[in-house]
């Protein structure tokens, strides 16, 4: 069963479940031509050829109109070709298709639009181009174009009036902004450091790395010089990368009053 993201319950179309379709692979310059081409221009076309006891031969041309509709200084494209005929045998693969009888511009998914099932993909076809002479300088046109460096230098022959440097980039506008916005982390003495650490502390038990310096407002280099003097680092769940305070420096008020004190970790929510 098929359905689309935004109608669950819409019907869908099996009375052509039975019909069998192939998938067809074409290079890129087939497929922009073709989209191109308006809806009732003849594109080109299958010749099949069926020997007795050989596989089916598939060749595509074509057709004139097509070939006409390039861009100027666009090469030529190839005429002819052979497809490449594969089984699809372990994929279950379709092809589906929408039509809308009342289109309405303003609703993505119509409520009227009918899904169907256009068919089974049973065999898998891809069209390759014989290597001639029309193929080959294609080809050597598409590698000299990907070639190319994408930056070039050109030396000027005049004053360019309008053109101004950037004076900064947009990396380090980025950075001064935020710079401003989370203030300069500058080295207090570490008396200060201390004072707020333990204050932290008899609040929660355990604080992580980055709660820590938020409430200092100390560089993680110098704070963590601190914390490896007065805490211990958790390496084991369930406080696991978590900092709490050395047993000679612990001291928590609901200890005095309580036998058994109740801790509570920390949060980012300072």
């Amino acid at each position: 069963m098929y359905a689309t993201p935004l109608h669950f319950d819409r019907d869908l179309d099996l009375s052509n479940a039975g019909r069998g379709v192939w998938l067809v692979k074409v290079p890129k310059y087939i497929a922009s031509r073709w989209e191109k081409a308006p809806g009732n221009l003849e594109v080109g076309k299958l010749k099949i050829s069926k020997n007795p006891g050989h596989k089916a031969q598939v060749s595509l041309n074509i057709s004139e109109s097509v070939m006409c509709l390039k861009e100027p200084g666009e090469e030529n494209i190839p005429r002819d070709y052979r497809l490449d005929v594969s089984l699809v045998t372990r994929q279950a693969l379709g092809v589906f298709s929408h039509f809308t009888p009342n289109s309405n511009a303003d609703s993505i998914v119509p409520e009227s639009e009918k899904l169907c099932l256009e068919g089974k993909i049973v065999q898998k076809l891809d069209c390759r181009p014989y290597a001639d002479s029309c193929y080959m300088k294609l080809k050597l046109e598409s590698i000299k174009k990907a070639s190319l460096p994408v930056r070039q230098v050109k030396q000027l022959d005049r004053i360019v009036q309008n053109y101004k440097p950037v004076s900064d980039h947009k990396h380090n506008i980025e950075y001064e902004e935020r710079k401003k916005s989370e203030g300069k982390k500058a080295r207090d003495d570490k008396e200060v450091v201390l004072e707020m650490l333990f204050a932290a502390f008899e609040k929660h038990q355990y604080y992580n790395i980055k709660d820590l310096v938020k409430k200092t407002r100390q560089p993680i280099v110098y704070l963590k010089e601190i914390l490896k003097e007065v805490c211990n680092y958790n390496l084991k769940n369930p406080h696991k990368n978590m900092w709490e305070l050395k047993p000679e420096y612990r001291h928590y008020k609901e200890a005095e009053q309580n036998s058994t004190p109740t801790v509570a970790q920390a949060t980012s929510s300072d």
